[in-house]
């Protein structure tokens, strides 16, 4: 079997720093939504719906980040149970509820907006402004190319 190229290399390199990251972001909105009787997937998923209702698969979609429809179901069917969203009729498709913020919900989402600023703001002042674009930049291109890999080779 063939080694790696450099490139190779060098991605293989990023895999468990950014497994870090990800872990260090869920630790950190786990700190700032235990205040508010939120957790970090409860967060999520109410903040997928601020804008608008969606159906548990749209926000397992635009949630991504490894939670499954069934983990987003769940939560989901949580979030309603607390008050902090409610189920809607969908008139697109009979049968697939849309999750709507309540009142409560939107205060919860709006309560935590201090302090993932405080936090976001004092995290960018140290990275810097120019870095953490670059490394939305690099991001985004990583993920596209692994897609594109996934979609080609799956």
């Amino acid at each position: 079997m063939p080694g790696r190229s450099p490139e190779g290399d060098a991605l293989t390199e990023l895999v468990l720093p950014v497994f870090e990251l990800g872990g260090e972001l869920l630790a950190a909105a786990a700190m700032m939504t235990a205040h508010h009787e939120l957790t970090p997937a409860r967060w999520r998923v109410l903040g997928a719906v601020l804008e608008e209702p969606l159906s548990v698969a749209q926000v397992a979609r635009r949630v991504g980040l490894g939670l499954s429809r069934q983990s987003v179901q769940r939560v989901a069917n949580d979030v309603v149970a607390q008050g902090w969203a409610t189920w809607q009729p969908n008139p697109a498709r009979r049968g697939q509820n849309l999750l709507v913020l309540t009142d409560r919900g939107r205060e919860a989402v709006q309560a935590l907006a201090a302090e993932q600023h405080a936090w976001a703001d004092a995290v960018g002042a140290e990275v810097g402004e120019e870095d953490l674009h670059l490394a939305l930049d690099l991001v985004r291109q990583i993920t596209a190319a692994s897609r594109r890999y996934r979609e080609d080779n799956g």
